[in-house]
């Protein structure tokens, strides 16, 4: 919607995996050196946790795009499963294995026989697990039995698992002890650190699709990281609505006033974004209609009804709109 007015080859803060638009922060430069280092050493179980929307997934596509070596691998995100039989026709499944009217025993023993063949091709088998968090106890113990399955050559299976901080805790429950003590590498990915690293993050997006770096002033980058916590996924939510703002009100550039209005607006619904900012605090509820000034004239502008303003003076008044709906119909008139 947005693209053309501000020369975009495409979203630059849409909330996809895409590796292309991975920022490699601090933070995410030493969890793709520790991911690298686990694939070569062979390492038998890795864990990497973060919070929700760090860029675990777009890291482990980065990841697999960067592989080098001969590495047999399979990838696995459902794992709300009710038992390790189901979870098992899964992984069948990312390694394009037949799992189709088996039994447990037939696709364990299947799954067996291919780990130790791809070994002995040179080419190891690694197994990847996101959303890690939801699995159980009973199946991280299965996983754990199938980890012994070694030939005199090696370990023949790799397990990394991916998730949330409750993986952690579900990893240090007594009963798991075993499990835990067979974790080689554990990698923790927080979120960017600062304004700074805000900033570079929004250049390096809009870079990345095309555009000038320059579109989002360097006054929104403290904005940005104090309403988002640094969170990557929630600084692409606000950036995106920032942009159609923007282009709503035919802003070349996006300053604070534009942001602080997203962050109102979100905080009035159910986002998580504004809350560390506490924008709300000494404000009254949100009222039906909201008011504020448009960037680029005295004009205000009313948001939460769609009744038209009166002309004043002659003059076209865009008045009791939306920035959405005058985003539309500013699509509209583009088209």
């Amino acid at each position: 919607m947005y693209e053309q007015f501000y020369d975009l080859n495409q979203p630059p803060f849409a909330n996809i995996p895409d590796p292309e638009f991975l920022y490699l922060s601090p933070q995410h430069q030493r969890g793709l050196a520790t991911l690298k280092y686990a694939l070569l050493a062979r390492a038998g179980f890795c864990v990497v946790t973060g919070d929700v929307g760090a860029g675990k997934t777009t890291l482990i596509r980065r990841l697999l795009q960067e592989l080098d070596i001969d590495i047999d691998v399979g990838v696995v995100s459902n794992t709300q499963c009710e038992s390790f039989e189901e979870f098992l026709r899964w992984i069948l499944l990312a390694f394009d294995l037949e799992y189709r009217n088996k039994d447990k025993v037939e696709m364990y023993d299947d799954f067996v026989r291919y780990m130790i063949d791809q070994h002995d091709k040179g080419s190891p088998v690694t197994l990847i697990i996101d959303e890690a968090q939801h699995l159980g106890f009973d199946i991280l113990e299965q996983l754990r039995m199938l980890s012994n399955v070694n030939t005199e050559k090696g370990q023949v299976l790799q397990t990394i698992l991916v998730g949330q901080p409750e993986l952690w805790d579900l990893l240090r429950r007594p009963e798991l002890s075993q499990f835990a003590q067979r974790i080689s590498y554990d990698y923790f990915l927080s979120p960017l650190d600062s304004a700074e690293t805000t900033g570079e993050f929004i250049r390096y997006r809009l870079h990345q699709a095309g555009g000038d770096e320059a579109i989002f002033l360097p006054e929104t980058y403290e904005t940005i990281f104090d309403a988002t916590g640094g969170v990557p996924r929630l600084i692409n939510l606000v950036c995106d609505t920032a942009l159609v703002y923007g282009y709503a009100q035919e802003a070349e550039h996006i300053g604070n006033k534009i942001v602080e209005q997203v962050l109102v607006d979100k905080e009035a619904g159910f986002s998580p974004i504004g809350k560390r900012r506490n924008l709300g605090a000494g404000r009254p509820a949100a009222e039906p209609q909201q008011t504020t000034r448009d960037e680029d004239s005295d004009e205000m502008l009313h948001f939460g009804t769609t009744e038209s303003a009166p002309a004043q003076d002659g003059a076209k008044k865009r008045g009791n709109v939306s920035t959405i709906e005058r985003a539309a119909a500013r699509l509209k008139k583009d088209v």
